[in-house]
């Protein structure tokens, strides 16, 4: 693995997950991997699983991880190329990030998406400029348009539930939309949607409103529905999550409080699990019943965050040992 910025840079996921489970079980077995090798982790907008996690998984592997949050302590960067840096940049990418390649043995970004012009947002040039010019190899830690190392951890989560307790068929996986008091990305229903349907080892099925439609290119293989009720009928796992309209961009059009998921909605699935990659606006997007319940994953989803990152990690480690 050279870089880590979608599902295409997988060759299996199955064993992905697979050598997820195995730190898991043993987080110290390749301490020595790492050694006398640093990890940058640079934020253009705030976090707090996706940091702490990274940090740990490089820590256990025996690297050293330095974060820095661009958009508090950095000069602002400039990413068009071609551009006369006449107003609030101060800084080029393709100055900054050669000298960051000389720093650290891997780089990893999380960009954010400005949710004003789709066209922008969807080139995801942030992070291909740091890709362009690193010289080293590129983690995403969220782009404009998809969070992979969110969605390793969500399929590493859903195989270790159905290892725990076998289904003896497909699972039935429903992305389901929930209100939200303010637009959000897409990046993480994107990211959920490429990756199941990539996996291609579920029944697949993505519930919404009219007009949040995705892009194609992400939901292609997964049943789209507007009937949330016929959505979560004999489903497994139900994921959670709101996004912003990708048509007429960065929108919210529907804020129905019916959307949100209660245990009375629950009665027609599977005992499904639930899932949210968090933060999570309670009794908003989710219900109190739901995540204080017993068909809850989503704490240990959370803390499946540094197994996910530890197998990227290592892989691309493993891959340019050779």
């Amino acid at each position: 693995m050279q870089n880590f910025i979608s599902v295409h840079d997988v060759t299996d996921i199955n064993a992905l997950v697979k050598k997820a489970l195995a730190y898991k079980a043993d987080p110290f077995k390749d301490r020595q991997l790492g050694a006398d090798k640093r990890i940058g982790l640079l934020f253009l907008n705030p976090s707090l699983r996706t940091r702490l996690s990274t940090q740990v998984a490089a820590k256990n592997l025996g690297m050293e991880a330095i974060v820095f949050n661009v958009d508090k302590e950095g000069w602002m960067l400039e990413f068009e190329e071609g551009a006369i840096m006449s107003g609030n940049s101060v800084e080029h990418v393709k100055d900054a990030a050669p000298i960051l390649g000389q720093y650290f043995d891997i780089l990893c970004i999380r960009t954010f998406p400005s949710l004003k012009n789709r066209e922008d947002d969807y080139s995801e040039m942030y992070i291909n400029q740091f890709i362009k010019y690193a010289g080293v190899p590129v983690i995403s830690l969220e782009s404009a348009t998809l969070h992979p190392l969110q969605s390793l951890t969500d399929i590493i989560t859903i195989q270790e539930s159905i290892i725990a307790k076998p289904i003896g068929r497909k699972p039935k996986i429903v992305l389901s939309w929930a209100p939200h008091i303010k637009p959000l990305p897409q990046c993480v229903a994107n990211s959920f949607a490429q990756w199941v349907n990539t996996w291609g080892e579920a029944d697949f099925v993505i519930t919404h409103p009219a007009d949040y439609e995705l892009a194609e290119k992400f939901t292609a293989g997964a049943t789209i529905t507007q009937d949330q009720d016929a959505a979560l009928a004999g489903a497994d796992f139900v994921y959670v999550k709101n996004w912003s309209t990708y048509t007429d961009y960065g929108k919210i059009y529907e804020n129905d409080p019916k959307w949100m998921l209660t245990d009375e909605k629950m009665k027609t699935t599977n005992q499904a699990k639930v899932m949210h990659c968090l933060p999570v606006r309670r009794n908003v997007e989710l219900s109190d019943e739901i995540l204080d319940g017993p068909l809850s994953l989503v704490t240990k989803e959370a803390g499946n965050r540094v197994w996910a990152a530890q197998a990227v990690i290592a892989e691309i480690l493993q891959t340019n040992h050779k």
